[in-house]
């Protein structure tokens, strides 16, 4: 991690340290390439292994998709075998801890509650001569969620993608979560039932996302898929992108700190480790017009992640990522972290409500000591699915209207019709579209 001044740097330089893609294929680590090689006789981009997957997937259906289960998550499973069973639901709620449990509850319900509050309505206007114009809003009919496993669970990210989706009224949520050992997360089947999930499929990374997609003899097709994921996950969703929607191309965590001398140095620098410790490529900053604070955090950052269980991933994300900004002024400070577009931005000053108006890009925004990032990862309510690398310069938090779409509706009487069908018939035959304009034209001279 460094610190780095404004004032010596120049804007632009610093401008060019916090711009960067939004999402970027990483290299393959050469275990997975000689892997690659041995399996399919060539080496082979992770992009080009996707490609090849989500084919297959699409091409071959479950045979396929067992192959791949087989291949890369090492469990060896039947058709029926996908999908997760009621004696599995019961497992996990006999082994699992009941504070937690209730704490999943907790978590789901202000999730629950938040997003009843986003929820749209259809709308109708009337208009001059019997017009009548509208908008219907209407949930997707059948939905994907991903959800990482393997080394890590997230009963969170379940509670989060599944419980908008349920709120929007979409009628079946499916979910794919690859298992460990032949086995999922207790506390990730107990959040899938608390938030709505329909069924659960024993599945993951590039193969779980060609599935849903394109539906094989026991997955179903999607409308739509959300969630996380590693790099493979990332891909396969940009590959189907077209077939089904997509939520975003979700890059490596991000949290930008935006900090003023009533900053707490200790918890700017927990806050900071709190992302650094999810994944090495993760994205940590400060941004600071007291240099002494700068100084302060940087000491307390050392200090705090000797005592991380994670301190080797949070380092590497650090020594990667990690950085210091000490800007001029705080108008300098917002303006740099505007041009991040961050996927959490934290206001730790003295007065966090004076400066949100100025706030232009972000995925969600933390204001005050006693309102970390952690709070939104896990219980508060908002989203914790957020634009990431800068898009939140035009993409928004996952939310309700993420599983709707909208449609529109147009009811016009004859006189109504009449009334514009010159202006009609004008511009049809201005663009040369003869037969749109006799659409309107043989309604007009109808006795």
């Amino acid at each position: 991690m460094k610190i780095v001044y404004a004032r010596e740097l120049g804007e632009y330089k610093i401008e060019q340290l916090l711009t960067k893609p939004a999402f970027d294929e990483v290299e393959l680590n050469p275990k997975i390439r000689e892997a690659n090689r041995k399996t399919f006789g060539k080496d082979m981009s992770a992009a080009e292994l996707v490609r090849k997957i989500v084919a297959d997937i699409r091409k071959e259906g479950d045979a396929a998709l067992l192959r791949y289960t087989k291949l890369i998550d090492r469990v060896d499973l039947k058709p029926e075998e996908l999908v997760v069973t009621d004696e599995e639901f019961e497992a996990a709620e006999h082994g699992a801890d009941p504070a937690v449990v209730e704490s999943l509850r907790l978590a789901a319900k202000n999730v629950r509650r938040y997003h009843e509050e986003q929820k749209p309505n259809s709308w109708i206007t009337y208009r001059e001569k019997g017009s009548i114009l509208g908008q219907s809003l209407i949930p997707l009919d059948r939905v994907g969620i991903y959800v990482p496993g393997g080394t890590a669970a997230y009963p969170s990210s379940v509670i989060m993608n599944a419980v908008p989706a349920a709120v929007a009224g979409v009628n079946e949520i499916i979910m794919a979560v690859p298992p460990k050992n032949g086995k999922i997360n207790p506390y990730v089947l107990l959040a899938a039932r608390e938030a709505g999930v329909s069924k659960i499929y024993k599945i993951g990374g590039a193969q779980a996302i060609a599935a849903m997609a394109f539906g094989t003899q026991t997955i179903p097709r999607v409308d739509k898929i959300t969630g996380p994921g590693n790099i493979f996950v990332t891909l396969a969703k940009k590959e189907v992108y077209g077939h089904v929607d997509i939520d975003m191309l979700a890059g490596p965590s991000e949290i930008l700190i935006v900090a003023d001398k009533t900053a707490d140095p200790v918890y700017t620098a927990v806050d900071m480790l709190s992302q650094a410790e999810h994944d090495a490529l993760a994205s940590s900053i400060v941004i600071t017009d007291e240099e002494e604070l700068a100084r302060a955090v940087e000491k307390e950052v050392e200090k705090q992640l000797a005592k991380l269980p994670r301190q080797e991933i949070a380092r590497a994300s650090l020594d990667r990522n990690g950085l210091i900004i000490v800007a001029e002024d705080m108008n300098q400070a917002i303006r740099f972290a505007n041009i991040s577009a961050p996927e959490h931005m934290e206001l730790l000053t003295e007065n966090p409500f004076q400066l949100l108006p100025y706030v232009r890009h972000a995925g969600a925004v933390f204001l005050g000591a006693y309102s970390p990032e952690p709070l939104g990862d896990y219980l508060a309510g908002p989203n914790h699915v957020l634009p990431t690398g800068g898009t939140a310069r035009f993409y928004s938090v996952l939310n309700v209207e993420t599983f709707m779409k909208r449609t529109s509706l147009i009811s016009y009487t004859r006189e109504a019709l009449h009334n514009v069908s010159e202006d009609i018939i004008r511009l049809a035959e201005a663009e040369g579209l003869r037969a749109h304009a006799n659409a309107i034209r043989l309604r007009r001279e109808e006795n």
